[in-house]
């Protein structure tokens, strides 16, 4: 008896995967490098828009997502890829299908592909992110600068995420290096290093030892800290002296893609109205020229840091292997 019920799970089983197969087989798949909340928004407007087909969004890390697409080429699963960073995407053109065209935005000056391959999806920004309720509670100022993190008082109190192993750690390391220079921001990092208690694998590590007080000041994107704030958390955004430190990331088609069915539709409507809807209620840090933000507290005429060169893959890696934490 037990036997029999067995062998009929199992076919129970074999034929729900192979129904799933069958059903994604016809699926327009959408990599997306964001955060699960934006990811979720994603896949509900797509749902919304578009009843009839089957849209899925799969979260892929940035750097797996090209790696992925760069060996798979257009043999790949994914027809439509958001929110990798430029740098990546700058690694895979290719691969990628020409859709300057399907943009009906309006971009401030700078924000586009030279080439056409992709659009750019968003600037995430970031500030030196601080918990008042830990800084009272050891008596200590609110810093102002990046120098200001260096005051022994700060010890231990502190987190950076990890340029080796994060997009938002190594854009605070490029925007000095732009300013200081390699030397001097490398010495920098060497006297900031006394005082962070640590440097965490993720971007939005900062950000959770800030909500825990396990640490009073964070270096993190903007939008997440302005999301705890208005969470209850009790935050405060400094923009740095230099204003603030950013990377870009795109979207595009794979090469191959755009004729299936669907695909450009669909690319279209994430261009566009997907596009201006993250902008304006979740990642809103300006990339177009008249840009509504609805988000409460988030920071207003943002001062941009110099970033030339935080596309290039190559000086990516070259300061990279200088970063010794």
């Amino acid at each position: 008896m037990l036997k029999k019920v067995a062998v009929v799970l199992l076919i129970i089983t074999v034929l729900l995967i192979i129904d799933v197969t069958k059903e994604n087989e016809d699926a327009i798949i959408v990599y997306s490098s964001m955060e699960q909340f934006r990811n979720e928004a994603l896949q509900t407007q797509l749902n919304e828009a578009f009843p009839n087909k089957n849209v899925l969004v799969m979260y892929m890390s940035t750097g797996k997502a090209a790696a992925k697409i760069r060996m798979e080429k257009e043999n790949t699963d994914a027809d439509i890829v958001v929110g990798l960073e430029c740098a990546y995407l700058e690694k895979i053109k290719d691969n990628l299908e020409y859709v300057a065209d399907m943009t009906k935005l309006d971009y401030m000056d700078g924000m586009y592909d030279s080439d056409g391959k992709y659009i750019i999806w968003e600037r995430q920004g970031g500030s030196i992110i601080v918990n008042k309720t830990v800084l009272e509670k050891y008596n200590l100022p609110i810093p102002q600068t990046y120098e200001d993190l260096l005051h022994p008082e700060y010890k231990n109190l502190i987190a950076m995420p990890d340029p080796k192993s994060s997009g938002t750690g190594y854009f605070f390391y490029k925007g000095l290096v732009n300013v200081w220079g390699e030397e001097k921001t490398l010495q920098y990092f060497d006297q900031l290093a006394i005082n962070v208690k640590q440097f965490t694998e993720s971007g939005s590590g900062p950000i959770k030892l800030l909500i825990q007080q396990e640490i009073a000041i964070g270096l993190g994107l903007t939008f997440q800290g302005v999301k705890e704030q208005n969470e209850g958390n009790d935050l405060v955004l400094i923009e740095p002296e230099f204003g603030s430190p950013y990377s870009l990331t795109g979207s595009s088609i794979i090469k191959g893609k755009r004729e299936r069915e669907g695909v450009a539709e669909i690319f279209e409507f994430i261009a566009n109205e997907a596009l201006i809807y993250d902008k304006e209620y979740l990642c809103p840090g300006q990339i177009l020229k008249e840009q509504p933000n609805y988000i409460e507290n988030y920071p207003v005429n943002i001062r941009y840091a110099d970033m030339h060169g935080i596309e290039d893959m190559e000086e990516k890696e070259r300061l990279l292997q200088l970063w010794k934490y």
